[in-house]
């Protein structure tokens, strides 16, 4: 792995860990092994690091997603197999916590990956339960934009339950109430 590589992915494992007011320069290059002159030599500073670090992890995720969301069946399944994503409840999402930082979401360059990403998975729930409406697989006037709103607000707000609560089980119960939202909106409740 080359030095940028292992600065980029020790700052990826730091915001997540700690945000990007909590991530200095000499945790990365302790994180990486490296020394002070490769953060420099590859990078102006802690902002371009971190902008590096947040593009990849938009990618990581919208790849993880986009597989569940572009895979077997109908539009619940595929709904379905985005939330049974594996996660780690208390860790929280990559990029949400990092909506929670004042350095981050003041900062239009660091903020876009994060505003990109979430856009991104908008439209894409938007498209999938969409097409569960034109298939006749989800119940007519279900409202597509406001679905993918749930559903999106769910994650995040299961993310935070769970490590306010210190329990996992939390963001299984913001799930599993989405699913029945979600089963609730069928145009045939017996489908599978």
């Amino acid at each position: 792995m080359s030095k940028k590589e292992a600065l980029t992915r020790a700052a990826a494992e730091l915001l997540w860990e700690r945000g990007y007011t909590g991530t200095s320069p000499a945790k990365v290059l302790e994180r990486a092994h490296a020394g002070q002159g490769s953060m420099y030599h590859h990078f102006s500073g802690k902002a371009e690091l971190a902008l590096e670090a947040m593009t990849r992890m938009s990618e990581e995720l919208r790849d993880r997603a986009e597989r569940a969301l572009d895979g077997e069946g109908g539009a619940v399944a595929r709904i379905d197999a985005f939330l049974d994503l594996e996660r780690d409840p208390l860790a929280g999402c990559r990029l949400g916590r990092l909506t929670q930082d004042y350095d981050v979401v003041t900062d239009d360059r660091l903020r876009a990956p994060l505003a990109e990403f979430f856009s991104w998975l908008d439209e894409r729930l938007t498209a999938v339960l969409a097409e569960g409406v034109r298939t006749g697989e989800l119940r007519p006037g279900t409202d597509p934009v406001a679905i993918a709103a749930l559903i999106m607000a769910t994650v995040q707000g299961g993310y935070v339950l769970a490590r306010a609560w210190q329990q996992p089980e939390a963001f299984q119960r913001a799930v599993e109430g989405v699913r029945r939202v979600l089963a609730d909106l069928r145009a045939d409740p017996g489908q599978d």
